[in-house]
């Protein structure tokens, strides 16, 4: 059995799984202070957070250079999405990111091939 390196990533044990449980990243905290969605965009200001900030919050930080949606910030930590939204609303809280509703970072919001691929994927689960 071998623990990852502090380097790694996330705290993962090969055969015990995530060392750190998920809500011990975020204190507790279910609720975070902003409105987030799973199609959220968020963005890094290039403002530099004040006070400390756990591993998670600096990975995500990072991961937002260009704008990124919620879900893939969670699938990206390995952590649930709503603790992924109280990370992130730590982020904004202090001005280290900003947020958008979806296609919002975009000049098309209505983008025709955007909304064709989602139709053609909703057709094909029915």
């Amino acid at each position: 059995m071998r623990a990852a390196a502090a380097g790694d990533g996330p705290w993962l044990d090969e055969a015990a799984g995530r060392l750190v449980r998920p809500f011990t990243v975020s204190n507790g905290r279910t609720r975070p202070t902003v409105a987030l969605d799973l199609m959220s965009q968020v963005m890094a200001t290039g403002v530099t957070p004040f006070g400390y900030l756990g591993p998670e919050h600096t990975h995500a930080l990072d991961l937002c250079r260009a704008p990124v949606p919620v879900a893939e910030l969670a699938a990206h930590l390995r952590l649930p999405v709503v603790v992924t939204k109280v990370l992130l609303a730590d982020l904004v809280d202090c001005g280290a990111l900003t947020t958008k509703p979806p296609a919002a970072f975009h000049h098309h919001p209505t983008d025709r091939a955007l909304l064709e691929a989602v139709l053609d994927g909703l057709r094909r689960q029915l």
